[in-house]
């Protein structure tokens, strides 16, 4: 299914951690609007509980978007879940919690043409989340849907070439352990995503040029949806999709 993003004519648009802009990110109430708004791509970032299992949070810490303290890494699903993930947002939304990537599995099942960006997220053990994931993926007939994404250059390489999976990756100076020159880095990347502050037409080309499908993020007001669209990519990843579902004609723009 992600081959079509090499095929088709119109603009892939993402859903940064769900519908971030108005819902708090990375719970299951964003990933569902995003749904329901007619997005082409979830985007999510996951970790490894204490327990080792695969949790959706964005963070090494749980302070920025729950109301606890701690490495994610300290606590175990049981007292993760324990956590209000949606408080922070606003009182609407208190008493959402941090799902699980089964759980997000569960919710895409319902939108079998959706695809997915998978983000595993640097950390010491970041491999064996990669693993667990890809096996939960795998379990649910997920992974043709799925392209994936993590800002270390190692663990993408350990996706791509233990797995055959198709990767995403991120300009050289914004990665760690990069490795240049033509068997490297970018050899081993699908599709690049480039931060609206560095985007340009010269480097979208120039990336094209290289085989890379490229993408912007986060362009999320309509000057930043059509400085994408001129500078040539073919993909948006967004906090707020509704600007690129409008200018693209997506389903679901309002």
């Amino acid at each position: 299914m992600i081959e079509r993003l090499q095929e088709q004519a119109g603009i892939m648009v993402a859903a940064h951690r769900g519908y971030k802009a108005a819902y708090p990110e990375n719970t299951l109430a964003a990933f569902r609007e995003a749904l329901e708004l007619g997005v082409d791509m979830l985007e999510f970032d996951l970790r490894l509980s204490k327990d080792r299992q695969v949790v959706v949070i964005h963070d090494a810490t749980v302070e920025r978007t729950t109301n606890g303290t701690g490495k994610v890494s300290d606590f175990t699903l049981k007292e993760l879940k324990a956590l209000d993930a949606g408080g922070w947002f606003g009182q609407a939304f208190k008493g959402h919690v941090i799902p699980t990537l089964e759980e997000l599995c569960e919710l895409l099942a319902e939108y079998p043409e959706v695809l997915c960006n998978v983000e595993i997220k640097p950390s010491p053990d970041a491999k064996e989340a990669a693993d667990l994931t890809i096996a939960i993926l795998g379990r649910h007939g997920y992974l043709e849907r799925c392209v994936f994404t993590c800002f270390d250059a190692e663990v993408l390489a350990y996706i791509h070439d233990a797995y055959g999976m198709k990767t995403q990756g991120f300009p050289g100076e914004k990665m760690s352990h990069f490795v240049p020159g033509e068997d490297g880095t970018y050899a081993k990347m699908w599709a690049i995503g480039i931060e609206m502050p560095l985007l340009s037409p010269a480097m979208v080309a120039r990336y094209q040029e290289q085989g890379l499908l490229v993408w912007s993020y986060c362009p999320d007001d309509e000057e930043g949806v059509r400085a994408s669209l001129e500078c040539g990519v073919t993909g948006m990843t967004c906090n707020d999709p509704l600007p690129a579902l409008a200018l693209t004609r997506k389903k679901g723009a309002q």
